[in-house]
């Protein structure tokens, strides 16, 4: 009887057989196995043989650990001869389930692009004791360096922005994202920088038909990626995002805040200029947020500065503007009526946002249409300063979009718990 129970398990490799297993001093499995195809397809004429001509080196690949155990599976390619081929050539079986240059069998490669989601390529290397060349190698293999359209859910929502690749710097990029009919956030592309060349390039470049499904686009009020869209998508509805247009008021208006504290600290005594602290963030939250202790240090503020109350009153209303309009024309005239507001009050923190309104007012307009935000992109650029920090740094454009994409969708293509479209798509397994 065995010293230790034993179990059988499927080896759910297609078109093998084991011939001999192995455990090593160290623990490790080694499973010699032999295909069970009887042909192969001659790599000069393309036809089938099925003439045998001995076998090829032997090839140890690495594969799924069993019950915590390192597996590897030893195998000697068959070889054929082709007997139309002048000089009889031989060829070397190949098989789905590896491929000739690897060190590991897919089925492998497969669970460590699974390990390498949300991780990065050193934490992957030490956990699975992996070179961070394969590592590479396989992130290569299995996710793409740009978008593959025909894998796409379609989508008719557009969004664009950039992040900094290095904190402090400008050396900005540019990342193209889309928003699915269901909701799903797909990234496109990631661009070396955000010149409007560069953006409008890649715009023409999408596939006639997607481009033409394109009804929104949502963007900052960079000019590039504005001309861009306006050449390569004349007939999508271009909608400047919300949070970056409010940030113009709000901005004016929290520089107003600084000066009339710093001029209110020296006119005031001390006693009475200790009133105002921690009102900052009571000052640049919005008024239906405030709790009552929050609402009193505003007060105490505002109290003493009549400038400084009009601008919050106009902040605030031009919030709820943005909130409750419900049509582009209710939205146009009641962005109207607050720009008279703000000219008869003569305040000059405004001016850079009424300088966006004359310049950009119909695309500002177009958010009050749906709604329409750029809050998917916003996440999105979220998640990939996440991933930079995680990484130390990513200044590749192309490894930065190929661990943005396997972030998005390595569960959803690659976990061996959800329906994995990628295998239908793509062939893999």
């Amino acid at each position: 009887m065995s010293k230790h129970p034993l179990i059988s398990i499927p080896l759910d490799i297609p078109d093998v057989r084991v011939l001999q297993i192995e455990l090593t001093k160290d623990g490790e499995l080694i499973l010699t196995v032999e295909s069970t195809l009887t042909s192969t397809t001659c790599r000069r004429c393309g036809r089938t043989i099925s003439e045998r001509h001995g076998v090829d080196e032997p090839r140890l690949l690495r594969h799924l650990p069993i019950l915590g155990r390192l597996v590897y599976l030893r195998i000697r390619p068959k070889r054929f001869g082709c007997p139309w081929c002048d000089g009889h050539p031989t060829t070397t079986q190949q098989l789905d389930w590896y491929d000739p240059n690897a060190l590991h069998t897919r089925a492998y490669e497969r669970h460590l692009i699974l390990q390498l989601v949300n991780s990065t390529i050193a934490d992957v290397e030490a956990k699975e004791d992996v070179t961070y060349a394969a590592l590479l190698g396989i992130l290569d293999r299995w996710i793409s360096s740009s978008v593959e359209w025909e894998t796409l859910e379609p989508f008719a929502t557009l969004g664009i922005d950039e992040i900094a690749l290095l904190k402090g710097h400008r050396d900005f990029v540019a990342v193209i994202s889309a928003q699915s009919e269901s909701g799903q956030l797909h990234v496109l592309a990631v661009l070396p920088d955000r010149l409007k060349a560069t953006v409008l390039a890649w715009l023409l470049s999408m596939p006639d038909a997607i481009r033409a499904h394109i009804t929104t686009v949502c963007t900052d009020i960079w000019e590039g990626y504005i001309t861009a869209v306006e050449e390569a998508l004349p007939n999508a509805t271009i909608v400047l995002d919300r949070f970056h247009v409010i940030r113009h008021a709000r901005d004016g208006v929290d520089t107003l805040r600084k000066q009339e504290v710093r001029r209110l600290k020296k006119e005031l005594p001390s006693e009475v200029a200790d009133g105002f602290k921690h009102t900052l963030w009571p000052f640049r939250k919005r008024s239906d947020a405030l709790d009552t202790a929050e609402q009193e240090r505003l007060e105490t503020l505002l109290a003493y500065s009549p400038a400084l109350r009009q601008a919050y009153v106009l902040r605030e209303q031009l919030t709820s503007i943005f909130d409750t309009a419900r049509s582009k024309a209710d939205g146009l005239r009641r962005l109207s009526l607050w720009r008279r507001r703000v000219e008869k009050s003569e305040l000059s923190c405004f001016a850079s946002f009424l300088s966006l309104l004359s310049s950009r007012l119909d695309l500002i307009a177009n958010y009050f249409i749906n709604h329409q935000t750029s809050s998917f992109v916003e996440g999105l650029n979220n998640k990939l300063k996440v991933l930079k920090r995680r990484c130390y740094g990513l200044r590749n454009v192309v490894h930065l979009f190929q661990r943005l994409t396997l972030d998005l969708e390595g569960y959803r293509w690659f976990s061996p718990w959800r329906a994995s479209r990628y295998s239908a798509v793509s062939g893999k397994s």
